[in-house]
């Protein structure tokens, strides 16, 4: 299969994103750390740094996610934070199976809180229906302890 690169975004902007729960991480901050530590690993082994998420199954509508989409991160029942998508690439494994990287930006911009149900795997979410951004950077937000950022944010005061 051939790699998916992120083409411009349209006019309209992103029409398509993805919803998937962050598992093991209690926090925006443990998922920065995370993939902050993989992707100065990938460095040093001459690899392409940009933090990854793996998945078994190949999205069907790539070409809608990759017109400027993200992956929206649900911690503890709630998306708060969000990645563009940036390619998706095949990925031959141990197992010998092939499974697909969604390759991310390394910036991750945080969201206004959005309750979500418990569910397996990722989910398309469209545009419409995603939560707005907290004005700012994630390295910008001021550093409150993670509930009381999340009720201040309810509010719109971040």
């Amino acid at each position: 299969m051939a790699r998916a690169t992120h083409p411009a975004s349209s006019d309209n902007g992103p029409l398509l994103h993805l919803v998937k729960l962050c598992v093991g991480a209690e926090e925006v901050e443990d998922l920065a750390l995370w993939q902050t530590a993989r992707s100065l690993e990938r460095k040093r082994q001459g690899r392409d740094p940009r933090p990854r998420h793996t998945t078994r199954m190949f999205p069907r509508r790539a070409e809608e996610l990759l017109a400027g989409g993200s992956l929206y991160w649900v911690f503890r029942g709630v998306i708060r934070a969000r990645q563009v998508i940036e390619a998706i690439e095949p990925v031959e494994c141990e197992d010998g199976i092939t499974r697909y990287d969604l390759v991310l930006s390394h910036r991750i911009v945080l969201t206004r809180p959005q309750p979500r149900r418990p569910f397996q795997g990722w989910r398309y979410l469209p545009a419409k229906d995603a939560p707005t951004d907290i004005p700012g950077d994630f390295d910008d937000q001021p550093d409150l302890p993670p509930g009381l950022r999340e009720a201040v944010s309810e509010y719109g005061v971040l």
